[in-house]
């Protein structure tokens, strides 16, 4: 099966919360639930994950490297 990481960058947890004038109303967990169905009607493998400090990211880019693609938001 085909497997995409979806990567969350710094302060993205905090979407539906921070100036949701701004951001908007939808909370990461929200978002990363549509991504989850949107993959799963294209028979396609979704891992999330959001990361507020660089080096975490940096080390969530080296672990997704198995993968067949990788989408950093």
């Amino acid at each position: 099966m085909t497997t995409i990481y979806c990567l969350h960058g710094p302060n993205l947890d905090l979407l539906g919360q921070r100036e949701p004038e701004r951001y908007g109303r939808l909370t990461l967990a929200q978002i990363d639930q549509r991504l989850g169905e949107r993959a799963a009607a294209l028979g396609v493998a979704l891992v999330c994950g959001q990361y507020n400090g660089e080096g975490a990211l940096v080390e969530a880019i080296h672990a997704a490297g198995g993968g067949d693609g990788l989408l950093i938001n």
